[in-house]
């Protein structure tokens, strides 16, 4: 009959629909970062990141969130003229279960990735926020990761996840990629003076006045959730040349292909030498860095690292892991 036609043309119709949306990858799950992770505006916005602020204050009494209250070159400029030691503060339990809750309503999945639990307590609010949530809503996917990572190598991770989810992986999938994935990351930088380090506690008071008397600074590498030492060097041009030394080394020493991961630049207040650093990380490393993904350091690990931190970030390519 004619409404047994229209009916089987209208089933016809929204398959094609539902497999076009899977296919798309609508919906298929929401990917959420705190903000230390430094991702441009147009990429979070180009690819529906939702980003969760952390906040900092210069007077342990005003705190002003990130890329809200108070922009990243406000905050450096403030930095660099004030001469001042900020503090940061860790987003709430209430922020991300209210950004949580937004999608676990409509019974999208989230993949939550935080700065290093070693850097910051982060990871511990989203991890409580979700465990509440589930007490209310027990059948929500929320998968919350401490990427181990900061800054570069944390965008490099989020990015990871987004080529995961545009290339068709499920929830279930991208979760098995993404505990593989983080102990590839690795950031190797420096920084301008050791003193933000020492004052945050990342670095011992004994170490900070023995280079300092010294003249050298250290080239650190952040992998797996430690903060280590992959060299020393005295003037910033050459303390920039053995960060690049460095990743060539950990190459060489592993006998890894550089062919099988992305790489990034991140640079602090000095955009110019950003600029610079990023062509001589090319040149010298023999590589392309991913243009949306090289950052301008942000507030949350400047307020340990102080204006001039400089490096590189690596991650394997989530397709070469075995």
């Amino acid at each position: 009959s004619c409404y047994s036609y229209t009916f089987l043309l209208i089933k016809m119709v929204l398959t094609k629909v539902v497999f076009f949306c899977e296919k798309a990858n609508f919906f298929m799950y929401k990917i959420i970062s705190d903000s230390a992770c430094d991702l441009s505006k147009e990429y979070v916005e180009k690819n529906d990141i939702t980003v969760v602020p952390f906040s900092v204050s210069f007077d342990q009494e005003h705190y002003l969130k990130d890329s809200i209250d108070i922009t990243r070159d406000e905050f450096y400029t403030r930095l660099v003229n004030e001469n001042v030691f900020p503090k940061s503060s860790l987003p709430s339990v209430e922020e991300y279960m209210d950004t949580f809750l937004e999608y676990v309503k409509q019974d999208i999945p989230v993949i939550c990735l935080t700065i290093s639990l070693v850097l910051s307590g982060s990871y511990n609010s989203a991890r409580t926020a979700a465990d509440l949530i589930k007490e209310d809503y027990p059948d929500a996917k929320i998968a919350v990761f401490d990427s181990k990572q900061n800054t570069a190598t944390q965008a490099l991770l989020v990015n990871e996840i987004v080529r995961m989810k545009n290339d068709g992986l499920n929830f279930e999938e991208a979760i098995e990629k993404i505990e593989k994935l983080i102990p590839t990351a690795i950031i190797f930088f420096t920084v301008g003076s050791l003193d933000y380090l020492r004052i945050g506690g990342r670095i011992g008071k004994l170490a900070s006045i023995a280079t300092g008397k010294l003249g050298i600074k250290p080239i650190i590498l952040l992998k797996n959730g430690e903060l280590g030492l992959g060299g020393i060097g005295r003037s910033r041009a050459k303390l920039k040349k053995a960060v690049l030394d460095t990743v060539n080394k950990h190459f060489t020493d592993n006998n890894l292909s550089k062919d099988d991961y992305n790489f990034n630049v991140g640079w602090g207040y000095d955009k110019e030498e950003g600029a610079e650093f990023l062509k001589d990380a090319e040149s010298t490393l023999g590589v392309k860095c991913l243009d949306e993904l090289n950052v301008d350091i942000g507030m949350t690990t400047a307020v340990h690292t102080g204006p001039y931190p400089i490096g590189v970030g690596i991650i394997q390519k989530y397709e070469t892991l075995k």
